[in-house]
């Protein structure tokens, strides 16, 4: 069955290049089409019109539409990482040229909101003992990457630097 509902994602110029970055920085991607814009279309002809490409099975598209709308934290891709060496993977590569922001959040080179996130955030939020959760969120709110064990060590009352 083929994707139901595909991202399409607004770029002023760099559709193309987004593209290429995300299937460089994802395992299996790879880009599926180019096209340009015909004569008579609202950009200009022969540049970079939209580009399809999938990353981890998951379809996107960019357009090159101008300069008329940018990317903001409102909409994210949220990564969700089985290990710390996943995190620290996707959060090297999405922040090069980018923003790093807070809480495991950050804006790549071109604007796009990603959250990184470990395995196992779940568990130590939604634990019983609402002291636990309460001292992790303390934690998490100090930290740009997410670090797991620092988590962890913070929910358990350790001393997290």
């Amino acid at each position: 069955m083929s994707q139901k509902i595909t991202p399409n994602l607004w770029f002023d110029t760099e559709a193309e290049e987004a593209a290429r970055f995300y299937v460089d920085v994802f395992p299996d991607g790879k880009v599926h089409s180019v096209s340009r814009y015909p004569e008579g279309a609202p950009g200009p002809a022969g540049e970079v019109m939209t580009v399809e490409w999938e990353v981890l099975g998951m379809r996107f598209v960019g357009i090159n539409g101008g300069p008329r709308f940018e990317f903001d934290e409102a909409v994210s891709f949220m990564i969700g990482c089985k290990d710390q060496d996943e995190v620290d993977y996707y959060w090297g590569r999405l922040a090069e040229g980018g923003t790093e922001s807070r809480c495991g959040w950050l804006q790549d080179r071109y604007g796009l909101s990603w959250q990184v996130v470990p395995e196992g955030m779940d568990e130590i939020f939604s634990d019983p003992d609402p002291t636990r959760a309460e001292r992790a969120m303390q934690a998490m709110l100090k930290m740009r990457k997410l670090d797991i064990t620092a988590l962890r060590a913070a929910a358990d009352g350790e001393k997290v630097a």
